[in-house]
């Protein structure tokens, strides 16, 4: 059923050579993870590996356990349609939206636009310079929202970095008007504590909530102070988008102490974040519910009262988890899935010696009624694939395919490729597509891979961070049902009701 042999049994020495040059444990003793790779403005550095690695790597590929350089490989149930490379914004590739027959891709350097009416040709309509990682974006009627988390020296897109020592510096939301998909006009920008590195959008029929995920507080950083334990909430009215404003700060890990009552990280739980805000939230707006990810913690919580966010149950894997990054509803809101990036996205953890459980998605259910509902785990995935030590890869962005009456989700592992896999079985996960290519190199460790990857109106699509855009379609009869169900728009981050 694949192109190469069984993933089962293929590249399991991979990763030795890490573990003998001393990676390994560098890996896992080295301080809090920090979260997606963070290049400010520019491309993403590259990064030496070990001679031995280097040795393994172009041994693998010369024995055919991992792709070439580049080389693309799939299951036999994808197709991989399309690529569209970078063009005139050549930092790194970052998230997407959709919005009937658009696709909306962000990246460090601002936003693009496709038409995607043929997805065998998707066509580049707009691209817009505005830089300020990681431009995390999505879409809402009329209005495009962008989150900005590096340290700039004003709210303009003609801004340039400067420290966040320095008052004056700016991080936080900007607004596109997008009526005219071809010439996006900037209408609103909304200062936030510590920026915002991701955001969710809570949409009502006049204004739109926003929840701005963002961490890492500095007693030096005046708009960035500690405690930081909780997320700002912004409202935009949607006939009127420059009244957005700040209409408050919801406490999520209430405490005592600088950083308030969130797992504590190193060296009380070694290896794992101190949880100083969230990195990511997904809302169920349906059920009125949200799952956070949020560094240390995992939290499920109500969001009946969209500006008063209210915890339900809070988790923490202090033995594999490192960095909570992002969640994800079934669509039956009993289960989410949590993922992990050990290593901030930018070291190579899917490899042998790192194992199965680290650098995974953590699968939960949801147990009990109402304002009673409990976490409770049940099992790890991880892509079967074994990477190069050269090959970043970990779990990463990814949303439902919703097909009723089973749990699939389609994911981006970085430079592990596109992932497609069933959780019906909570306790037994199981991949069932793929999509990869082989290392951007085998001599340096260069961030890459597929940072999201979505399913839409029938096919996937994914944002690779240096290759661009990807179209792929699902041939398989457990997903083919998928295909009946059509979308107006996609916020994977706002999950929508698929069968309401």
């Amino acid at each position: 059923m694949i192109l190469l042999s069984d993933p089962r049994t293929r590249r399991r020495r991979l990763g030795v050579a890490a573990a003998a040059a001393g990676l390994l444990a560098a890996l896992l003793t080295a301080g809090p993870a920090v979260a997606t790779p963070d290049p400010g403005d520019g491309p993403a550095k590259s990064k030496e590996v070990s001679k031995s690695a280097r040795a393994e790597a172009r041994t693998a590929i010369e024995g055919g356990e991992i792709p070439g350089v580049d080389q693309v490989v799939h299951s036999r149930n994808i197709e991989h349609l399309a690529n569209i490379p970078k063009d005139a914004l050549p930092g790194t590739n970052s998230d997407l939206a959709f919005q009937g027959r658009y696709a909306f891709a962000g990246n460090y350097d601002g936003f693009r636009i496709f038409d995607i009416s043929n997805p065998k040709k998707p066509k580049t309509v707009a691209q817009v310079l505005c830089p300020g990682s990681q431009n995390d974006i999505s879409v809402s009627g009329d209005l495009l929202f962008l989150s900005t988390d590096s340290s700039r020296s004003d709210s303009s897109c003609n801004s340039t970095t400067q420290p966040a020592t320095e008052k004056s510096s700016w991080e936080g939301m900007k607004v596109f008007d997008i009526s005219d998909k071809r010439n996006p006009r900037y209408v609103a920008a909304v200062e936030t504590a510590c920026g915002s590195h991701t955001h969710t959008l809570v949409p009502e029929r006049k204004n739109v909530y926003i929840y701005v995920s963002s961490y890492s507080p500095n007693a030096a950083y005046p708009d960035c102070q500690p405690p930081h334990d909780g997320i700002s909430v912004i409202k935009v009215p949607r006939k009127a988008p420059e009244r957005a404003a700040v209409v408050g700060f919801p406490v999520l890990f209430p405490g005592e102490g600088p950083d308030g009552g969130g797992n504590p990280g190193g060296p009380t739980n070694p290896g794992v974040s101190k949880t100083t805000g969230c990195h990511d939230i997904t809302v169920l707006p349906s059920k009125d519910l949200a799952a956070g990810a949020c560094m240390g913690d995992g939290i499920l919580f109500s969001i009946k009262d969209p500006e008063r966010p209210k915890v339900i149950d809070r988790v923490q894997d202090n033995v594999n988890f490192a960095f909570w990054h992002s969640a994800t509803f079934n669509q039956e809101a009993n289960k989410v899935v949590f993922t992990d990036e050990l290593g901030g996205g930018g070291a190579a953890t899917c490899n042998a010696e790192i194992g199965p459980n680290r650098g995974a998605d953590g699968i939960y259910d949801i147990v009990g009624r109402g304002d009673h509902r409990e976490l409770v785990f049940r099992s790890y995935f991880k892509i079967p694939r074994h990477q190069a030590d050269t090959e970043n890869c970990v779990a990463h962005n990814g949303s439902l395919i919703p097909v009723q009456g089973r749990d699939i989700m389609v994911q981006a592992w970085y430079q592990g490729g596109v992932s497609v896999w069933e959780f019906t079985d909570s306790k037994r996960p199981k991949e069932i597509a793929y999509f990869e290519r082989g290392p951007l190199s085998t001599q340096t460790i260069s961030t890459g891979g597929s940072w999201s990857a979505y399913y839409y109106n029938g096919y996937i699509y994914s944002n690779d961070i240096a290759k661009g855009f990807d179209v792929l379609k699902l041939s398989d009869r457990r997903t083919d049902p998928a295909e009946r169900v059509h979308l107006r728009e996609l916020n994977t981050q706002t999950q929508p009701d698929y069968f309401d």
